[in-house]
């Protein structure tokens, strides 16, 4: 943030100012610095820094007599205005506040004038307030003209003026002076002179040797110069070389440090790389290759007679002038003594007006020296001899510029304040004040010392003066009114020309002239008075062209030609819009008029009588613009999209849409429509929010787009229209579902199996998306000797350790898959892997297999002695229960027939009404709830499986397989996996096993239409009910393949089918494979 600093005068002596000098690295939040125009000594040190922490009661007493002496500075610095001081960081962007005026200088911010009269192009003045701001136009403290040397501060002048605009122009403006100091910001990155920097070394240099390595030279300054330099070496450098860099006079000299010997005929060169670093935050840097050349040794290098060389040079002189000589001696002989000069880190100003004799070390003019351009010359000269192996030296020169009074004094005359000149003339009314300002003067002197001392005059007998503007102590540029000595009269002269000599001080001494032209207008005794002063109509907008929009009217107390008046419109901008007739003083409109674009108008109309001179009275007009429906609704956005997470509520906000009318009142309210208008999205009108009619499931649409439609309530209405789209964000709603391998396939393992064999691959997926369906893969179950290893990420089941013969046998791996959501979603998934010496009995270990699919979960089936023992007892067990059954069937059969038969022997009864179709259906009670049979009951639907994933699998597993013997045993192929929303895997092995058909006896009526709803039943996916237990498996190998149909009918539909039927049908029999 800039700086703000008041500039105060002091009436302490230079000495007394000087005691405390500026503070480096301070708080850069300062107080106002202090300017003593005795000895020009700012006091910059006032900053926040001094209420920092006290470590001893020494500081707290050292810092109280600072600020004692701050405070005595201040107020005895106060006796005077002077210049006012800001800083800014340079490369500031456009409208950045610099500081402001009427704050600053305790001047009201309401009824004056501020005009920036000079600060352009780079600053800009808000004539209320007296605020300076940045422009667009940025201030690069390298390209300013005053601003190009590194060594100096960079100032940036400027002058505002102030203007009572209350008391009017009689008071005179007031001129207030500054200076912004540019403070450098780090936007220039260090460079060497070459990309490629050569050095020789003489072989056998000893050990620690010192090598100047050039310099790198950056165009910022201060802190953001350069800082520090590091030196990269190969590995056959890093024992030879190191780095040493020594500070000059603020200025960082990279040295080359010799750390080993140097053999020219064992390696003659060697690339290294050095890398320079500002200070600035963030630092610049920059890095070139430093080659260095062994070779052979030379003893001495050159050494000049002086440390510093330092001269004058007069501006303006010629070519060829000889301005310095720098010598150095070489206590070499021969070539090793002789010593050739050249210019070293010399800017592309120095190489342009200077150059040196290679032999002599005489600096000679090259162009043309100007000191207004270039006040002083700084860099170094290098004296290297001509040795094999030549040594060097430098020495800094530094030349002064030595003014020559060749600059004629500049005169420049400009308006100032409310008095605005025109091709050199300045028109003022002859009614006005002794002391009032014609113009401002200012007189500057591009030279320096008594060059630029300027003395300035008004020629001839003229009733105008000079008085300085600014009690500035600048003898370079001095400014001043030109204001009235007495009351002008326009019937004596009407017209004066102003001639304004200045001359410097120089010898000889140099002078220049410029004029200007004062026009004094007339009076005229009375003005023109509007009754009233102010007028006010309303006019709708849309209106045409020259229509009429009010008449004005004044009068004149003057009479005959200073009482004709004519009107006129006073402000410009208004005329583009509104013209007035001259005579009759009626309003009309020019264009069309916009309310949105302005609403209410205020302008002054002006009656002139013409009267010599002609005096002028003012009305203000105000006009106020009524609205029309003329403006369509506006959507803040051409395209709204919001994101909402699925599974929402129905009536929650999904977002925000703001409208806009530019018209006003009724034509501005508007009311907002969704379309296409399915439900599924409402909005609130006033508040512009929209409401979801619908939960959201990501799964089965992740995107709704629709158009809102924006309706005033003009006549007729407006509307417009605007797109929004609504993204469904996952959530984790739905479970893992397992694709392979089936919970009733085996995998077989001959047991010299060797480990880490891959076993089988169990594969899932998860219809979420992003972290919802990352999948992570555990066995939970089955493995109790750690045989198997399941990989987490790709669900790879191999095998840990080789199996010994108590591993033979069936194993049962409960796999468990996750996804990682929050909370995590998972199912379960059952692998049978079957480890023998063959495989001969596929029977046996399918009944295995089958047997496992009632055991319980947290039962590990692997190596248990009774799990055999235990399938063969239950099949032999269901064996004998299928017999039993099928013997009571038949004598269920005889027992039914033979009541049949009883009912027919008892014949046809004439006039009794059949009372029921033996062969129809029982129609159940209307509420379903009716005597069922067990094995005709319908199955409840299924959980989700990853609710109570362990209990839904075992209860699905819990059915028996009831056959005569173990070889007799059906193949169980279970389907895969469904994904959620199937039902549970007990479900799925009941309904995998083919349905049973029906047998209709030949004494059954209407066997093929009463039962004709049997055979469109689905073979898959549908628990049946009655007959499931006696079911037989159904797979590749059967008359029965299993077929994935859809569903026809529903479980409770078939079920309560079957047993109304059952109850009925004695004809119905039951049997392995048909009814």
């Amino acid at each position: 943030m800039p700086q703000r600093l008041r500039g105060q005068r002091s009436l302490l002596p230079p000495k007394a100012a000087a005691i405390v000098p500026p503070q480096q690295g301070a708080d850069e939040r300062t107080h106002p610095i202090v300017s003593c125009s005795e000895g020009q000594t700012e006091l910059s040190w006032l900053t926040r820094g001094l209420r920092g922490e006290v470590s001893s009661g020494g500081d707290m007493v050292l810092r109280w007599e600072v600020l004692v002496l701050a405070v005595v500075l201040l107020v005895s610095c106060g006796a005077s205005p002077s210049d006012i001081l800001y800083r800014v960081p340079e490369e500031q962007p456009p409208n950045t506040l610099i500081g402001s005026l009427a704050a600053d200088q305790g001047l009201p911010d309401t009824g004056h004038l501020y005009k920036l009269e000079v600060g352009s192009p780079y600053l800009r003045v808000d004539g209320k307030t007296g605020d300076i701001y940045t422009t667009e136009i940025p201030i690069d403290r390298e390209t300013l003209r005053d601003c190009r040397s590194l060594f100096d501060e960079c100032f940036l002048e400027f002058e505002v003026s102030i203007t009572d605009m209350i008391k009017g122009i009689g008071m005179g403006p007031r001129l207030i002076e500054g200076r912004i100091e540019v403070l450098d910001v780090n936007d220039n990155t260090p460079q060497f002179s070459s990309p490629i920097l050569t050095l020789s070394i003489p072989e056998n240099t000893h050990i620690g040797a010192l090598f100047s390595i050039p310099m790198a030279s950056d165009k910022d300054s201060g802190a953001n110069g350069v800082a520090e330099y590091s030196l990269s070496t190969g590995p056959d450098a890093d024992q030879l070389f190191s780095l040493q860099v020594a500070v000059d006079n603020d200025e960082k000299l990279p040295q080359l440090v010799v750390m080993g010997n140097l053999d020219r005929e064992g390696k003659d060169s060697y690339d290294l790389n050095i890398r320079v670093v500002d200070g600035g935050k963030p630092p610049r840097a920059s890095s070139a290759l430093l080659r260095v050349t062994v070779t052979d040794q030379n003893d001495n290098a050159p050494k000049f007679e002086r440390n510093h060389y330092e001269t004058e040079l007069p501006e303006n002189s010629p070519l060829g002038h000889s301005v310095l000589q720098v010598r150095a001696n070489d206590a070499d002989t021969g070539t090793n003594g002789e010593i050739d000069y050249s210019l070293h880190q010399a800017s592309e100003t120095v190489q342009r007006l200077l150059r040196i004799d290679r032999s002599t070390g005489m600096i000679y003019v090259k162009g043309m020296v100007d000191r207004e351009e270039e006040n002083f010359l700084k860099f170094f000269v290098v004296a290297k001899d001509r040795g094999p192996n030549s040594k060097s030296s430098k020495v800094l020169v530094t030349i002064n510029v030595k003014d020559q009074n060749d600059n004629a004094p500049a005169i420049e005359i400009r308006g100032i304040g409310l008095v605005i000149h025109q091709d050199g003339v300045a028109n003022i009314s002859e009614d006005m004040p002794i002391g009032t300002p014609v113009a401002l003067v200012q007189v500057s002197d591009r030279d320096e010392g008594e060059n630029a001392v300027v003395t300035c005059v008004v020629a001839g007998d003229v009733p105008f003066q000079l008085r300085p503007a600014s009690e500035s102590a600048n003898d370079r540029k001095r400014k001043y009114f030109l204001q009235t000595t007495t009351l002008l009269d326009y019937e004596h002269i009407k017209d004066y020309r102003i001639e304004i000599v200045a001359v410097d001080s120089g010898n000889p001494a140099l002078s220049s002239t410029n004029s200007l032209k004062v026009q004094v207008t007339d009076m005229n005794d009375n003005t023109p008075n509007f009754s009233p002063a102010m007028l006010e109509v309303d006019f709708a907008e849309g209106n045409q062209p020259g229509d009429k929009v009010l008449g004005v009217a004044a009068t004149d107390a003057d009479s005959g030609t200073n009482a004709e008046l004519a009107y006129s419109i006073i402000e410009p901008s208004a005329s583009k819009l509104f013209e007035i007739d001259t005579n009759s003083g009626e309003v009309r409109v020019k264009n069309l008029l916009d309310r949105e674009d302005t609403e209410r108008y205020e302008f002054h109309v002006a009656a002139a009588d013409k009267g010599v001179p002609s005096k002028t009275g003012t009305a203000t007009v105000v006009i106020n613009v009524l609205d029309r429906n003329d403006n369509d609704p506006k959507f803040m956005l051409s395209g709204y999209s919001f994101s909402v997470i699925e599974n929402m509520l129905p009536l929650n906000p999904v977002g925000v849409v703001t409208v806009t009318d530019a018209d006003k009142g009724e034509n501005a309210r508007v009311r907002l429509y969704v379309e296409p208008d399915n439900g599924k999205f409402v909005i609130q009108n006033g508040t512009g929010t929209i409401l979801s009619s619908i939960s959201f499931d990501r799964e089965k649409e992740s995107t709704y787009t629709f158009r809102l439609k924006a309706v005033d309530a003009g006549d007729p209405p407006r509307s417009s229209y605007v797109g929004v789209t609504i993204n469904v964000l996952d959530e984790n709603d739905n479970a893992p579902y397992v694709t392979k391998p089936s919970n009733s396939t085996y995998k077989y393992l001959p047991p010299v199996t060797a480990p880490d064999t891959r076993v089988e691959v169990v594969e899932a997926e998860d219809i979420d998306s992003g972290p919802n369906a990352e999948l992570v893969y555990s066995i939970t179950g089955g493995n109790p000797y750690g045989l198997f290893h399941i990989s987490p990420s790709s669900g790879e089941i191999t095998l840990a350790q080789e199996f010994t013969r108590k591993h033979n046998g069936l194993h049962r791996l409960v796999v468990r898959v996750s996804d990682k959501g929050k909370p995590p979603r998972h199912t379960t998934a059952l692998v049978h892997i079957f480890v023998n010496d063959t495989i001969g009995n596929v029977t046996l270990i399918e009944s295995l297999v089958g047997h496992s699919l009632y055991t319980p979960l947290d039962r590990d089936i692997a190596g248990d002695p009774n799990y055999t023992l235990a399938q063969r007892s239950n099949i032999l067990y269901g064996s004998l229960a299928g017999i039993a059954g099928v013997i009571l069937v038949i004598v269920a059969v005889v027992v039914i027939r033979h009541r049949l038969q009883k009912d027919t022997k008892s014949g046809y009864q004439a006039g009794k009404k059949e009372s029921k179709d033996l062969y129809a259906p029982k129609q159940g009670p209307k509420n379903g709830k009716g005597k069922k049979s067990k094995k005709g009951k319908a199955p409840k639907p299924a959980k989700p499986l990853e609710e109570d994933e362990e209990a839904s699998l075992q209860k699905g597993l819990n059915f028996n397989l009831i056959n005569d013997n173990v070889n007799d045993s059906p193949r169980i192929h279970l389907p895969l996996n469904y994904p959620p929303g199937s039902p549970d895997l007990g479900r799925h092995y009941r309904s995998n096993s083919p349905l049973p058909s029906i047998q209709l006896q030949p004494q059954s009526p209407s066997a093929s239409k009463k039962h004709q709803a049997v055979q469109d039943l689905p073979a898959t996916n549908t628990f049946v009910g009655t007959g499931d237990n006696n079911s037989t498996g159904s797979d590749q190998y059967s008359d029965y393949s299993y077929k994935a149909n859809p569903p026809k009918y529903s479980s409770k539909q078939v079920g309560d089918y079957f047993a109304n039927t059952a109850g009925y049908d004695r004809n119905i029999m039951w049997t392995n494979r048909v009814w």
